[in-house]
């Protein structure tokens, strides 16, 4: 499996050095918003991504500048439940948090 490394957080190491495994995250379907909100939300996070376009996406996506087939996330498996945390809160106002 090859994975399109991510310009964001520095991924993990071990440590004997070595860089942690990525573990599958989530697909996403659909246009390339969705896909950009869901990566930028982890890069603010911290969490490192690696991506990959199945079904020859990468191409697609280079020439319609969306991936039809979607994109698989994979983050560091030591990350997994942040990143999974992160994707799955609601997202509330910030008049109802001060309550």
């Amino acid at each position: 499996m090859s994975l399109n490394k991510n310009d964001g957080p520095e991924w993990p190491t071990d440590e004997a050095g070595e860089a942690i495994p990525p573990t599958f995250l989530k697909h996403i379907h659909g246009k390339s918003m969705g896909m950009e909100i869901t990566l930028n939300l982890l890069g603010a996070y911290g969490i490192p991504y690696v991506c990959q376009y199945p079904n020859n996406g990468l191409f697609g996506k280079l020439i319609m500048g969306t991936a039809p087939a979607g994109m698989e996330v994979f983050v560091p498996e030591t990350m997994l439940i942040d990143a999974q945390n992160l994707l799955s809160a609601e997202i509330c106002d910030d008049d109802e948090g001060a309550e």
